[in-house]
């Protein structure tokens, strides 16, 4: 299977995404801004703005080539210089009503020169204010796309997201979860495609599941209270994203698209000098959920 293959794959996935997404919020359209990379590739970054439903959201695809950085080389171990491909999307959702959540996912395939290569990528929600029965609905979607492949998958994928979607200096995970997989390797040909379909049904998961998530939560009445906790929930989502997670780091340290790259940042967001939960008793309680190992389902 060739990388040209994943490639337009994961450039379909974008249009799909899209109009779905289009189509529930209602409001406003994506906007494209393609772009290219000096070294070899490029991609197309798509960003909705002021929606009906969503403030800010991104899906972005790339498709980029040629040398290893040397940041990469050494952070993977390699002995021989060789050259790299790697293409993908990536989303995040920013919605205006509070009760509406956070989403975030990733699909990506990496190759290097020497014939290795590996899958990764993963789902997670972020809501402002956790509603039980909806997190649980949430990890039951997602845990039913991984059954269908590997009964191990879920539980081996949910803890792996809540280790890493984890603010460690704050002691809390910066959601719900979901799943995160990496360095998904294959032994022979069947192996990759068993692989790439288990990748393609977790991004054909993201509309159905947050249409639902956005049309269930947007006719929520809010009001100062909730959008001064989801500022301050944004606030930890900017938190993890600049400080631990390794996507953001690497791009920003290997000469990466600042503006894709920093796609993902909500645009405002707050930081209150010793919040006091106990002021919203539903933020105290979504407090007390973030933190590793809840089993929804």
């Amino acid at each position: 299977m060739r990388k040209e293959v994943i490639a337009d794959y994961f450039k379909s996935l974008q249009d799909s995404i899209c109009k779905g997404i289009e189509v529930v919020d209602g409001g406003s359209r994506f906007k494209e801004d393609t772009w290219k990379r000096k070294e070899g590739g490029g991609g197309r970054s798509r960003v909705i703005t002021n929606g009906n439903i969503l403030e800010k959201a991104g899906v972005n695809f790339s498709a980029v080539f040629g040398p290893l950085h040397p940041q990469m080389v050494k952070s993977m171990d390699i002995k021989e210089e060789v050259d790299f491909f790697a293409s993908g999307v990536s989303i995040v959702m920013h919605p205006i009503n509070p009760w509406v959540p956070i989403i975030h996912m990733n699909v990506r395939y990496f190759e290097l020169g020497n014939g290795e290569h590996w899958f990764g990528g993963g789902i997670d929600l972020t809501p402002h204010i956790i509603i039980p029965e909806q997190a649980k609905w949430f990890h039951e979607q997602i845990k039913t796309v991984c059954d269908r492949f590997d009964a191990k998958y879920y539980p081996k994928y949910k803890t792996w997201a809540d280790d890493y979607f984890y603010n460690s200096h704050r002691e809390e995970t910066r959601g719900i979860g979901g799943i995160f997989f990496d360095h998904i390797k294959a032994k022979n040909l069947e192996e990759k495609l068993a692989n790439f379909e288990f990748v393609k049904a977790v991004g054909e998961a993201f509309v159905p599941i947050y249409s639902h998530l956005m049309q269930e939560n947007a006719i929520r009445p809010f009001g100062e209270q909730e959008k001064a906790f989801q500022l301050l929930r944004r606030g930890r989502y900017v938190e993890f994203n600049l400080v631990h997670d390794r996507g953001t780091k690497f791009g920003l340290e290997t000469n990466g698209r600042t503006e894709s790259i920093l796609m993902s940042l909500p645009p405002l967001a707050s930081w209150d000098y010793m919040h006091d939960y106990s002021n919203y008793p539903l933020g105290l309680e979504t407090q007390k959920l973030l933190v590793k190992g809840v089993n929804w389902v």
